[in-house]
């Protein structure tokens, strides 16, 4: 089982904090995550260089939406900083349209990358919480056609919805994503922004979320899962000193070309 952990590119001092704290977990984790986002200076791939890539899988996002295909900037990112595994997401238009942005397909940029680089692993989101789970399989599908070998998905609160998506993802590598919420202001974001639907017996504290996260990492060790974790904004140490985290298997990387 591989265990992916995300770390925000705030700044470069944030990122090596939470990077230096990852390793204080040995080998525990082996995936290093990172979110691309604009209103941040610092891009996604530029950590490439700041990770030690012999001890961690380095997996930088990238929006479709600052992207166009013909463009070729992408390739030239992939290539320069010599990249085995991306990560293709769509992106969320900018606020109040402050930036220019394009109108790319994720799917038709998965496409493009998977004929330029063959070899490259390219991964894939999905969201349990955005459209109904027949929907969401189908653009699941729609992509792994495209060329995308694996998925990481936005977190999940309910063990039963894990179930039913990992039906439906048989052959496909699969990170299930895990970010804990202890307090109401972040439990009544996820509801807002992101159509969370939170169990009735969830609890925003850290022994609801400590406890769920253990037994999905049990799950995932049984099912042949993959686990994500997405801390945001908790206490790292109290979090994860009572999170069972198994060693996981070296992940197996392949080259660009």
């Amino acid at each position: 089982m591989n265990i992916s952990f995300e770390i925000v590119p705030r700044t470069l001092d944030a990122f090596e904090k939470q990077y230096a704290f990852v390793q204080s977990l040995n080998d525990c984790i082996n995936i290093i995550n990172v979110p691309d986002i604009q209103r941040f200076d610092m891009r996604s791939w530029e950590l490439a260089r700041h990770v030690d890539r012999n001890q961690y899988q380095f997996i930088p996002h990238f929006r479709a939406i600052d992207f166009k295909i013909e463009s070729g900037e992408l390739y030239r990112i992939i290539e320069d900083y010599q990249l085995d595994s991306v990560l293709l997401v769509t992106g969320d238009p900018p606020e109040g349209l402050k930036r220019s942005y394009c109108n790319t397909d994720v799917v038709d940029l998965i496409r493009a990358v998977r004929r330029r680089f063959p070899k490259l692993n390219i991964y894939a989101g999905f969201d349990p919480h955005r459209q109904g789970l027949q929907h969401e399989c189908h653009y699941i599908q729609r992509k792994a056609d495209a060329g995308a070998n694996g998925f990481f998905s936005q977190p999940f609160y309910d063990h039963r919805l894990v179930e039913l998506f990992a039906e439906h993802m048989d052959g496909l590598e699969t990170y299930i994503g895990i970010s804990p919420v202890v307090t109401s202001a972040s439990q009544n974001y996820w509801e807002v922004k992101n159509h969370v639907k939170f169990p009735k017996h969830f609890r925003p504290d850290y022994d609801w979320n400590v406890e769920f996260a253990n037994r999905l990492i049990g799950s995932a060790a049984e099912n042949g899962w993959h686990v994500y974790f997405m801390p945001i904004k908790v206490e790292l140490k109290k979090y994860f000193e009572r999170i069972k985290l198994a060693n996981p298997r070296p992940t197996t990387l392949s080259v660009t070309g």
